[in-house]
């Protein structure tokens, strides 16, 4: 049991990533189906990353290799999400058919990328790349093996969880309690309401939608260095691919609200295994079963929908253009 809780976890933090990254999204009015191929370059960013640090040297610098591959990851998110912005905030293009392009790209690019640029055919470089996933990112707080179920639970897990966690809570702080959050959120209700009292919402939007896919983009890192230990392969955007479409799904199951998304992201994590203690195959072996997220989102969709309370709704913009020539 205690190990079942511990991958739930461990998974169900590039959940997190992802979902966080898309309610910073949303809540500037904005709907990004290209959070899949976002974290999909996300996880190719910080593979090349992870290379250049390892690369060259028989004592790579673990710290350095976490923070250069978190950059890296970053920065090729980050580059998708502003084309996203670019196409939606300055030329008004269907948000819709916007992120699926970038879901599109994202995945093909990542496959390439990693296959032909990261690894090729070099066994040192895969070799080196997992070394770091074992060592760097899933390192262990000493000690914590002394603590029983609640060390092996909580407090082994990789860097990345408890960064998650950490932008988790930083975007909740940022969204309820700031007035940058009040912003955003005036935005994402009503732009043009918020344009006429002075708020920047073309720089809001830019801004909140970049954000988000830098957070996003940190989701396909976690999952190839963290949940995979830095084992690399040609089916990395697939399924990476697969874990963005349920961030997605966790969004609505979360109620566009980060802490609760903290949570939210260990449940899905739990249910991504219930198979296997369940009956004791793979969702491989019954496809269906990976339905259950999705089905149980539904079932939360429908419920909020019936209560009509307005927390519990997306903001009313979302998805829809702005035009302050309209105003």
């Amino acid at each position: 049991m205690e190990d079942f809780f511990a991958s739930a976890i461990s998974i169900g933090v590039i959940f997190l990533f992802g979902c966080v990254g898309e309610i910073l999204t949303e809540k500037s009015g904005h709907l990004n189906l290209g959070i899949p191929g976002i974290m999909c370059m996300g996880a190719a960013g910080g593979c090349l990353g992870v290379k250049l640090c390892v690369m060259g040297t028989d004592a790579p610098s673990g710290v350095l290799t976490v923070v250069v591959a978190i950059l890296f990851a970053v920065l090729f998110a980050g580059a998708l999400g502003a084309v996203y912005a670019f196409l939606t905030v300055s030329l008004r293009a269907n948000q819709n058919v916007t992120g699926l392009a970038c879901t599109i790209f994202g995945v093909g690019f990542t496959t390439w990328f990693i296959n032909s640029v990261v690894i090729g055919r070099d066994s040192v470089v895969i070799g080196k790349i997992a070394y770091a996933g074992r060592y760097f990112f899933n390192a262990h707080i000493p000690g914590t093996e002394k603590l029983g179920w609640f060390g092996g639970i909580f407090l082994e897990q990789g860097v990345l969880a408890y960064l998650a966690i950490a932008l988790a809570v930083a975007a909740a702080v940022v969204l309820r309690y700031t007035r940058v959050g009040l912003n955003v959120r005036a935005i994402g209700e009503n732009p043009a309401t918020a344009d006429a009292v002075g708020v920047n919402v073309t720089g809001y939007k830019y801004g909140f939608i970049m954000t988000g896919a830098a957070v996003a983009g940190l989701g396909g890192l976690c999952y190839v260095m963290g949940y995979m230990n830095g084992t690399v392969g040609s089916t990395v955007a697939q399924t990476i691919q697969g874990i963005g479409w349920l961030s997605i799904a966790l969004v609505i199951f979360t109620m566009w609200r980060p802490a609760l998304a903290i949570l939210g992201s260990i449940l899905f994590g739990a249910l991504y295994f219930v198979s296997t203690r369940i009956t004791g195959i793979s969702f491989e072996q019954i496809p269906l079963l990976n339905l259950i997220p999705f089905v149980v989102t539904i079932l939360v969709l429908i419920v909020t929908s019936i209560v009509g309370h307005r927390e519990t709704q997306p903001p009313a913009s979302l998805g829809l253009p702005y035009f302050r020539e309209d105003r």
